[in-house]
């Protein structure tokens, strides 16, 4: 069994960055593919960013396309997300999730096997 543990979040003013990070840990070959997810107040969650484990290729969902970028510390086996340029409407829970098996790049939930329990990020006008 994956686990996988957020952390990072916090309180931001409109403008600024945060790092969050997703260790995992157990069966840590167990998965394909990571992604990064966000639940807004009061709304569905959505998908941002993935990174396939393999061939380290990415994919950012256009809300946030050259503001975040997805990156991986194999040696500390965690996965980062940065997030610049803070906006607003960024807040949310964030969530990090494992894909045992996507075939590629994805940012559809279903597609995800292993979640996190998420961090909450909060970004101020």
């Amino acid at each position: 069994q994956l686990q996988l543990e957020e952390s990072g979040g916090g309180l931001m003013q409109s403008g600024g960055s945060l790092r969050l990070s997703c260790e995992t840990s157990g069966f840590t070959y167990d998965y394909v593919a990571i992604g990064w997810f966000r639940q807004p107040p009061g709304k569905e969650r959505e998908g941002l960013a993935c990174l396939d484990n393999s061939s380290g290729a990415t994919y950012y969902v256009d809300s946030v396309k050259g503001r975040f970028t997805i990156s991986r510390d194999n040696a500390r086996s965690t996965i980062y997300l940065q997030m610049n340029s803070l906006k607003p409407e960024d807040t949310a829970a964030y969530y990090c999730a494992a894909s045992r098996s996507v075939a590629s790049v994805s940012t559809n939930q279903s597609d995800y096997d292993y979640w996190g329990q998420g961090t909450q990020v909060t970004v101020s006008s």
